[in-house]
């Protein structure tokens, strides 16, 4: 991999020929037959241990969560929006993932042990930790002794679109909650769902539910949680610059609407946003794409990312879950859809000047890190 961006590789969007449709569409599914091709008999069994897996832990963290509540209310205070936003930043951090996160803020709900509205802010703020990876990747580069700039610059968009448009999305998603305008769209096939899958998972939930406490039940499924999401990843077959087709997907990067399509279709396919966003670090550090070309990218990928969190909402058999991971996808498309409509050239200067700020010297991007790990631990005071 190149050291530095080289922007001479990258013709001037007003100078290149943009692509017709038909080679777009082309040059798309190319990309994608690396996703989906080839399938091999043991892509297929790890995904099978890896559904079931996911399965068994959610059963295991419904019953668990009641078990959390004393340590959650009395001992972290977690009780209002505010702070189940920072721990759910928080627990994000440490679990280096937003997935598990956001299935035990539906587990706490369904539990009685946070209402709706906290719920909510737990997963918007697992979402906003969750973003946290991409930027640790970038570290990492840069300790193999990559450009800074160019290695942080990904990072640093990525928590930044998700901060603005999470932040405008939240705050939305809280009148839309209280005022029930989305509670009516729920899944009629989710009893029939429900029974199919007890008939399997519920004897070996009992079992568990006999020999462990409630709390080792909690931080059991967590585990097992984790190890599924790390399985499905292992599913998709390796994608590699040379073999991806990015060369010509380079040419469509001057399209927001093509790049918001192709992250949230990337993120849908995954089932993974760490995946869909740590793949522009190296893409950024080799020329292909640069960072004011991946901005609706990240805002795709933030919205298909809670497929996860909707299918662990349908498993909750709780109609309420279900509207709150629902309310939070349609809200952040909402505001994503305004900006690239409305204000997007503008929207885009002010986060790269945000990030060239960051940057641009070790101090301030110390200090973008104090905040960014500091902001979560003020909310859980709250």
């Amino acid at each position: 991999m190149g050291d530095s961006l080289n922007t001479e590789l990258l013709p001037n969007a007003t100078e290149m020929e943009l692509p017709s449709s038909r080679s777009a569409y082309a040059t798309i599914r190319g990309a994608f037959s690396i996703l989906l091709n080839p399938i091999r008999i043991g892509k297929i069994s790890l995904f099978i241990i890896s559904i079931f897996l996911f399965i068994s832990a959610i059963n295991l963290m419904k019953e668990g969560a009641q078990g959390m509540g004393p340590l959650l209310q009395e001992t972290l205070s977690v009780t209002n929006a505010a702070n189940c936003l920072g721990f759910g930043w928080m627990f994000a951090y440490i679990m280096m993932s937003g997935s598990p996160v956001a299935a035990a803020a539906l587990s706490f709900f369904d539990a009685g042990v946070i209402d709706s509205t906290s719920a909510f802010a737990m997963i918007t703020g697992s979402r906003l930790g969750a973003s946290f990876i991409v930027l640790l990747i970038g570290f990492l580069y840069v300790l193999r002794g990559r450009n800074k700039t160019t290695s942080l610059s990904m990072g640093l968009l990525s928590l930044s679109v998700t901060a603005t448009t999470y932040t405008l999305g939240f705050f939305l998603g809280l009148n839309i909650l209280k005022l029930g305008t989305l509670d009516h769209v729920q899944f009629h096939w989710e009893t029939l769902f429900i029974s199919a899958l007890d008939t399997v998972f519920l004897p070996i939930t009992k079992l568990c539910t006999e020999y462990l406490p409630r709390w080792v039940l909690f931080i059991l499924s967590t585990g097992i949680i984790t190890i599924s999401f790390s399985l499905f990843d292992r599913c998709l077959p390796k994608m590699t610059i040379k073999e991806s087709y990015v060369g010509r997907v380079s040419r469509l990067v001057y399209r927001p609407w093509v790049m918001f399509t192709l992250g949230a279709a990337i993120t849908l396919l995954s089932m993974s946003v760490s995946i869909s966003l740590s793949i522009l670090v190296p893409l950024s550090t080799r020329g292909f794409v640069r960072r004011e070309n991946v901005i609706p990218y990240i805002m795709g990928a933030n919205i298909t990312t809670f497929v996860d969190t909707l299918l662990a909402s349908l498993l909750m058999n709780n109609p309420h879950a279900f509207s709150i991971v629902f309310v939070e996808m349609v809200c952040i498309t909402i505001v994503s859809i305004l900006i690239l409509i409305t204000t997007y050239r503008r929207y885009e200067r002010g986060m790269i000047r945000f990030v060239d700020w960051v940057t641009s010297s070790n101090r301030n991007l110390f200090v973008t890190t104090c905040i960014i790990l500091g902001i979560p631990l003020i909310l859980m005071r709250f």
